[in-house]
């Protein structure tokens, strides 16, 4: 019988997921990822994946489906390859998206290993995407899922193929309204639960907070500029901004101010004019070539640069540095640094090409 290690958070996505694999006949270990303390964060009890009563209801659900259940301890881990780049990058006047780093260093590195060891077949997850064997390239692929509205592939660039072919997302096909029928059909006590929107490791989305309580000191105060230089008030700390941000600047213009550019070695952020906040170049570092091989000659693609925005045209090459380049066909907004770059097919845009990380041009 082939075996499945089963990631569970305690919610509903990953609950259907080790259901629908005992349906295909797997024999299945849940398992749920303990990151963090919640002391260590500064919170008492929250509503996040790592939570004591998520915790609790993965058990439970594991319980009904019979299957054994661990807990495994990455704390360590996950505090040099997420936390720890979460702050720097902020401290480096970046955005960063740690679910991203999670799934790389986390869910499909030291999980995959773990699953492998214990001789499994499958490490499965509650994502909405879809993976796909192209016969004709030999090449495992990552597509989009059926319910766009819940795509999740924009976070998964970062797979390779050794962890493509040893993954499964049984809800890929699934919209997300049928995956809670089914948990209720089933009797899951997680059927209806509220899905975590925040970092899971900041969940009152106080980002700055947060940051200060790692580091422990409060971060300092500096100039807002222009795009001359000049000074047009004081800042209460970089981390508490990120490019295209215009709620809680505090400054009076006689019109809107957005972040442009945040200065780390200088310690200023500076302002601008809404329509100086488009480009139609960004460059992109650390890439990882999905369902493709690393493309010789340039290429028509529909690229995406945050988590919720719509591929747009574009098209990518690989400069001879090694850094990706995108133009975009029309500028596009508020392209920040720390953030990922995915590029999908030119076409009907279900293909993760790759991805990588926005950075400078010289890097």
């Amino acid at each position: 019988m082939k075996k499945a290690l089963i990631a569970m958070s305690g919610g509903v996505d990953s609950s259907v997921a080790a259901s629908l694999m005992v349906e295909k006949g797997y024999e299945c270990i849940g398992v749920t990822m303990k990151l963090y303390d919640n002391d260590d964060i500064g919170i008492e009890k929250s509503n996040t994946c790592c939570s004591v009563e998520d915790t609790q209801d993965a058990a439970s659900v594991a319980h009904k489906l019979g299957m054994p259940y661990y807990v495994f301890n990455f704390t360590d881990d996950f505090r040099e390859k997420v936390m720890d780049r979460f702050v720097n990058c902020y401290l480096c006047g970046e955005t960063p998206n740690p679910c991203i780093d999670c799934n790389r260093y986390m869910k499909f590195e030291h999980l995959f290993h773990r699953g492998m060891v214990l001789g499994c077949d499958k490490v499965v997850t509650g994502h909405y995407a879809r993976i796909h064997y192209d016969e004709a390239s030999g090449r495992w692929q990552l597509r989009t899922a059926a319910d766009d509205t819940k795509d999740q592939s924009y976070v998964l660039y970062s797979l390779t193929q050794e962890q493509l072919a040893h993954t499964e997302f049984p809800l890929g096909e699934m919209k997300k309204t049928d995956a809670r029928d089914y948990a209720e059909s089933h009797g899951f006590l997680n059927a209806r639960k509220h899905d975590s929107q925040d970092i899971c490791f900041v969940p009152d989305g106080h980002y700055e907070k947060f940051i200060e309580t790692y580091l422990g000191h409060a971060m300092p105060k500096g100039n807002f500029v222009d795009e001359e230089g000049n000074v047009l008030g004081q800042h209460k700390g970089i981390i508490s901004y990120t490019v295209g941000q215009r709620k809680g600047l505090g400054i009076a213009a006689k019109y809107p101010l957005y972040v442009k550019e945040i200065r780390p070695e200088t310690n200023e952020v500076v302002l601008c004019k809404h329509e100086a906040l488009f480009q139609d170049t960004l460059y992109a570092k650390d890439l990882n070539w999905v369902s493709i091989a690393e493309p010789e000659q340039e290429i028509r693609v529909l690229a995406k640069i945050r988590y919720k925005h719509t591929p747009q045209p574009a098209t990518a090459r690989v400069l001879e540095n090694g850094l990706l380049e995108v133009v975009f066909d029309k500028p596009q907004r508020a392209i920040t640094k720390g953030q990922a770059v995915v590029l999908y097919d030119g076409e009907l845009g279900e293909l993760v090409l790759g991805g990588g990380t926005i950075c400078e041009k010289d890097v």
